[in-house]
C-alpha cells in the first residue's frame, strides 16, 4: 500500500470511529455498530493502531451483547457469536501489549465471559474468568492497579464465576466465590455490593437447598444488611430491593409461612406499582431529551433557539438524574432496560424490569389462592399474561414460532418469559378447578400443552407439572383411574423428591376415591414410603398432605383412633 493510500485509509478509519462516537452520543446504536464494523473491515482495519483496534472491538462487542429489545441492541451484526469473535481478537491484541491499560484487559475478559455465558459455553466462561483473576492478582501485586479498583474488579469476576458455577451445578463452589466477593465488598466498604453478594447467596441456597439452617442464615444476613441501610439508599437501590424482597418471599413460601409472605407481597406490589409509574415518567423525559438533542444537532439554528434548547436540555438531564438517582446519564437513559443491582463495572441485573413486575403479579396470585381471593387472582393472571405476551412479541415469539426458530441470543430471555407463562397458566388451572370451572381449566391446560409442544427443550422442567395438572383435572371430573395414571407419570418425569412424594400422595387420593379394597391397598403402597420419609422434607405442605392422606387410609382400615 502506498503512503498516500495508507494515509487515506487511516483518515477514513479515524472518521468512522468519530462517527461511531457521535452516533453513540445520539443513542443511535445501530448506526454506531455499523460505523465500528466498517472501521474493523479491510482496508480500514490495517490502518488502526493495535490499541485503537482493541478498543473498537470492545465497543462493538458491548453493543452486540445488548439483549434484543434493549435500546442498545443493534438491529444486525451477528449478536453474541460475533461479539465473542471480536473479544477474542481484542484479547489477542491486548495480552502482549505492555502499553495496554490493565482496566482494558480486565474489561475484555469480563465481556468475553459474558459472551460465553450467553452462548452457553460454561467451561470456556470459567476458564476466561480464572485467567482474569490471575491477571488481576498480577497487576495488583505490581502496583499497576490501585487497591479500590482491584477490589471492585475482584467483586465483578467473583460474581460472574459464581453465576457460571451455579449453572454448572456446583453450588458449593458458587457459594465460595460469593463469599470471596462479599469479603472484597466489605474491605471496599461498599454496602451495595455487600447486599448484592448476600442476596446472590440466598439465590444459590434456594436453588440447591441442602441445609435449612444455612438457607435461614443467608436470609437473616441479607435482612440485617438491608435493615441497616438509611431510607434514601433503599429508595436509590430499586433493583436490590426487588431482588432481596422476592428472594425472601420465595423463602417464606417454601417454608409455608404464608402470613409473612403475604406481608412481603403487599410491600412488593406497592413498590412495583410505584416503580412502573416512575418508569413511565422517566421514559417520557428521556424521549423529550432525545427530541431536544436531535434539534440541537441540526444546522442553522439561531443563537436564541440554541440557548433555549440548551437550557431545556440541562433541565431534562437534571430531572432525570433526580428521578432515577443515577449519576451517569447513560444509566438514566438505559433505565427502561434494567433494574441495576451493582455499580460499574458490574451493572449486574437479575431479571429484566418487565419480568420483575410479572413475578410480583405471580406472587400476588400465589398468596391470594389459599385465601380464596379468586377475583383478584384472575385479574393478576390476566395482567401477567398480557405483560409476558408483550415481551415474547418483542423477541419475535408469535403464533407459529417454535424452538428451532429462536436465535441463540434470545433463548435465555425467551426461556425466562416462557417459564413464567406456564407458571401463570398453572395457577389459572388451579384457580378454575377450585371454582369448578372445568371448561376454563381445560382451556388453560390445553394452552400449557401447546406451548410445551412448541418449546419442549426450554420447558422440559414443566412436563411433570403439566402431567400432574392433567391428573388434577381428571380427578376433579371423577375419572380416578385416569387421574392416578397421570400422577404416576408426573412422578416419573421429575427428579425432585418433594414433587415425587406429592404425586404419590395425589395418586393415593385418587385410588382412595375409587372406594374398593384393591385401590385402598394400592394407595397404601404409595403413601406408606412417603409417610416414613416425610421428616426429610423442607416444607410443611408436603408433610401435611402425607399425614392427611395417611389418616384417610387408616379410616378406611377402621382405625379411627390412629386416624384422628
Amino acid at each position: 500500500m502506498s503512503f498516500a493510500a495508507a494515509s487515506a485509509s487511516s483518515a477514513c478509519a479515524d472518521g468512522l470511529l468519530a462517527l461511531a462516537d457521535e452516533a453513540e452520543r445520539r443513542r443511535d446504536f445501530p448506526a454506531a455498530a455499523s460505523c465500528l464494523e466498517s472501521a474493523l473491515r479491510p482496508p480500514h482495519a490495517a490502518a488502526l493502531l493495535p490499541l485503537a483496534e482493541a478498543r473498537a472491538r470492545l465497543r462493538l462487542a458491548s453493543l452486540l451483547l445488548a439483549p434484543r429489545g434493549s435500546s442498545r441492541a443493534p438491529r444486525a451484526g451477528g449478536g453474541p457469536a460475533a461479539a465473542k469473535a471480536h473479544l477474542e481478537r481484542a484479547l489477542l491484541i491486548l495480552s502482549p501489549l505492555p502499553s495496554a491499560p490493565p482496566r482494558l484487559k480486565l474489561l475484555a475478559h469480563s465481556h468475553l465471559a459474558g459472551a460465553y455465558a450467553v452462548l452457553g459455553a460454561v467451561p470456556s466462561q470459567k476458564h476466561v474468568l480464572h485467567r482474569a483473576l490471575g491477571l488481576l492478582a498480577s497487576v495488583s501485586a505490581s502496583g499497576l492497579l490501585q487497591r479500590g479498583p482491584a477490589l471492585l474488579w475482584n467483586c465483578n469476576f467473583q460474581a460472574q464465576l459464581a453465576s457460571a458455577l451455579t449453572v454448572d451445578g456446583d453450588p458449593t463452589s458458587a457459594l465460595s466465590a460469593l463469599s470471596t466477593g462479599a469479603a472484597a465488598a466489605a474491605e471496599l466498604g461498599n454496602p451495595q455490593l455487600e447486599l448484592f453478594f448476600a442476596a446472590s447467596s440466598i439465590h444459590v441456597h434456594l436453588l440447591c437447598w441442602e441445609d435449612s439452617a444455612a438457607v435461614e442464615n443467608s436470609v437473616n444476613r441479607a435482612t440485617q444488611l438491608w435493615d441497616a441501610l438509611p431510607a434514601e439508599q433503599k429508595e436509590h437501590w430499586v433493583g436490590l430491593f426487588f431482588y432481596i424482597e422476592l428472594l425472601r418471599t420465595f423463602y417464606l413460601l417454601r417454608i409455608c409461612d404464608y402470613k409473612a409472605a403475604s406481608q412481603r407481597v403487599e410491600l412488593l406490589d406497592t413498590a412495583a406499582k410505584s416503580e412502573m409509574q416512575r418508569g413511565r415518567r422517566i421514559k417520557e423525559l428521556a424521549n423529550d431529551l432525545r427530541a431536544v438533542e436531535r434539534t440541537l444537532g441540526q444546522p442553522g439554528l439561531k443563537e436564541r433557539e440554541r440557548s433555549a434548547l440548551s437550557h431545556k436540555q440541562r433541565q431534562l438531564k437534571t430531572q432525570l438524574r433526580v428521578l432515577c438517582g443515577y449519576d451517569k446519564l447513560s444509566d438514566v437513559l438505559d433505565y427502561g432496560d434494567k433494574l441495576l443491582l451493582a455499580p460499574p463495572p458490574m451493572h449486574g441485573e437479575w431479571l429484566p424490569r418487565a419480568a420483575v413486575f410479572v413475578l410480583v403479579d405471580l406472587m400476588v396470585v400465589m398468596v391470594g389462592r389459599p385465601k380464596g381471593i379468586f377475583k383478584e387472582c384472575g385479574k393478576r393472571i390476566d395482567s401477567g399474561l398480557r405483560l409476558i405476551h408483550d415481551e415474547l412479541g418483542k423477541l419475535g415469539i408469535v403464533d407459529g414460532v417454535r424452538e428451532v426458530n429462536l436465535e441463540h441470543s434470545t433463548i435465555w430471555t425467551a426461556g425466562l418469559y416462557l417459564m413464567l407463562l406456564l407458571q401463570f397458566l398453572e395457577n389459572k388451572v388451579a384457580v378454575e378447578l377450585t371454582r369448578s370451572e372445568f371448561v376454563e381449566a381445560q382451556e388453560a391446560l390445553a394452552q400449557m400443552k401447546s406451548w410445551f409442544s412448541r418449546f419442549p427443550t426450554i420447558l422440559q422442567g414443566c412436563e411433570s407439572t403439566i402431567e400432574m395438572l392433567r391428573g388434577q383435572y381428571a380427578h376433579s371430573v371423577g375419572c380416578f383411574n385416569e387421574a392416578a395414571f397421570h400422577f404416576l407419570e408426573a412422578m416419573k418425569l421429575t427428579e425432585s423428591k418433594s414433587m415425587q412424594s406429592m404425586c404419590q400422595v395425589y395418586a393415593a387420593v385418587s385410588y382412595i376415591c375409587k372406594g374398593d379394597a384393591e385401590s385402598s391397598s394400592q394407595a397404601l403402597e404409595l403413601v406408606g414410603p412417603a409417610y416414613r420419609t416425610m421428616d426429610s422434607f423442607v416444607g410443611v405442605r408436603e408433610k401435611t398432605c402425607i399425614i392427611f392422606v395417611y389418616g384417610l387410609l387408616l379410616m378406611r382400615q377402621h382405625n379411627p383412633q390412629e386416624a384422628r
